[in-house]
């Protein structure tokens, strides 16, 4: 085994995030991992076959605990300032058991299929609404129009907060994921945040509803409940993450379907399909680059490559989704495939609690733009179409459609 790899890091720019699979097909071949700085100065090592990740993703010699990875930040990013305060960030992604089981537990009391099932008919409300302010023949921006309010009104809902206060979350999420936005503005954000979600932990205690946080608030297992800390930082969790994987899961889904005509044809003809398109969709293009951060808590061998201890490690899901050892003829949109195993949402203990309800929201929205409109084009070259500056989040910064009946 390889101890080190050589000493030049790659460098992911904002080129590399315009047409990140030409690189990931390149390191694929050359080592299942190498060591990488990401566009935000953040040094790691990068995995990208499908194997190794996969593997990775369950490992616990990686863990994901906020406090053994904060003093890391110091050695491995190059403004340290940016890492998001603790008051936000004691919950299940920076969590490892035991006290990710523990928390897992009481969120998923809050957070049942069951609950997701019964939003069916809200979403499909939702939908009617935002479709029916699209008159025949006009060009949207889908992002803005469809892929934004839809999770956007869902997952506020879903948490209790107020319609008022919803436009808040936009700004607040794009700065702490921005890999252009200083560490002032991520630190603001994340501040931010963090007090308003604080002040409305507090509210739903004295003014409970019929919501998730008010759920979590009451969330008891035998004596043990969530303290403060861990209620605000669940709340942002929950509300980020539920909001930009399906804002993105749904702008991507529309970006496939318009670059890849035939399948949009296909999908028209047959609904049938939506389901397994939805899971081909996550595997084509996943709303994450990566996983969530990890850190090496003693050396961990990758096939022939060592990754020593107290290193961060980037598990590529969207490398690992289009590794054609697992998936042949990956950088095709083919419905009739199998998905099975795809790591769009992760794997092991630290699957998105939130799948079901991204699925959905995506299916729904899916099903009914195909009933409504016959007519799907873009209104520029698909070419001219840029990618967020960031290095967790692949999504669209806009997808302007023409729409016809």
């Amino acid at each position: 085994m390889r101890p080190n790899m050589p000493d030049a890091s790659i460098v992911l720019d904002h080129e590399f995030l315009q047409d990140p699979h030409r690189l990931y097909t390149k390191l694929r071949e050359e080592a299942p991992a190498h060591r990488v700085v990401s566009p935000d100065g953040l040094s790691a090592w990068l995995v990208t076959d499908y194997e190794h990740a996969a593997a990775l993703l369950n490992d616990p010699r990686l863990r994901k605990d906020a406090q053994g990875a904060a003093p890391l930040f110091v050695r491995h990013l190059r403004d340290p300032e940016r890492a998001i305060g603790q008051d936000i960030n004691t919950n299940l992604l920076t969590s490892d058991p035991p006290d990710h089981t523990r928390l897992r537990r009481l969120v998923n009391k809050a957070f049942t299929p069951r609950t997701v099932e019964r939003l069916r008919p809200r979403i499909e409300q939702i939908a009617d609404e935002l479709l029916d302010a699209i008159p025949d023949g006009t060009t949207v921006d889908l992002i803005e129009a469809l892929a934004y309010p839809l999770p956007t009104t869902m997952i506020c809902e879903l948490l209790g907060v107020p319609a008022e206060d919803r436009t808040r979350f936009g700004a607040w999420t794009s700065a702490m994921l921005a890999s252009e936005a200083d560490a002032q503005q991520v630190r603001d954000a994340g501040v931010n945040m963090g007090g308003y979600l604080a002040q409305l932990v507090a509210d739903k205690r004295v003014h409970p509803g019929d919501d998730v946080i008010t759920a979590l608030v009451r969330a008891r297992d035998d004596e043990d409940r969530l303290n403060e800390v861990e209620l605000t930082s669940m709340a942002f969790n929950l509300l980020v993450a539920g909001l930009e994987t399906t804002v993105n899961l749904i702008g991507n889904s529309a970006f496939a379907l318009l670059a890849n005509p035939a399948a949009l044809a296909a999908l028209r003809a047959d609904p049938a399909q939506l389901p397994a398109a939805v899971e081909e969709f996550l595997r084509y293009e996943p709303p994450l680059y990566v996983s969530t951060l990890r850190y090496t808590a003693e050396p961990v061998a990758v096939g022939e490559v060592t990754i020593p201890e107290g290193e961060f490690v980037l598990v590529s899901l969207s490398a690992a989704c289009r590794d054609p050892r697992r998936f042949p003829d990956p950088d095709s949109l083919d419905f009739g495939r199998g998905t099975t195993g795809h790591l769009a949402f992760g794997y092991g203990i630290h699957y998105c609690i939130g799948a079901p309800l991204a699925r959905m929201e995506t299916e729904v929205l899916f099903r009914k733009l195909i009933e409504r409109f016959s007519v799907w084009s873009p209104a520029v070259p698909l070419t001219e179409l840029r990618w967020r500056h960031s290095w967790i989040i692949r999504g669209l910064e806009r997808l302007p459609v023409r729409f016809g009946r």
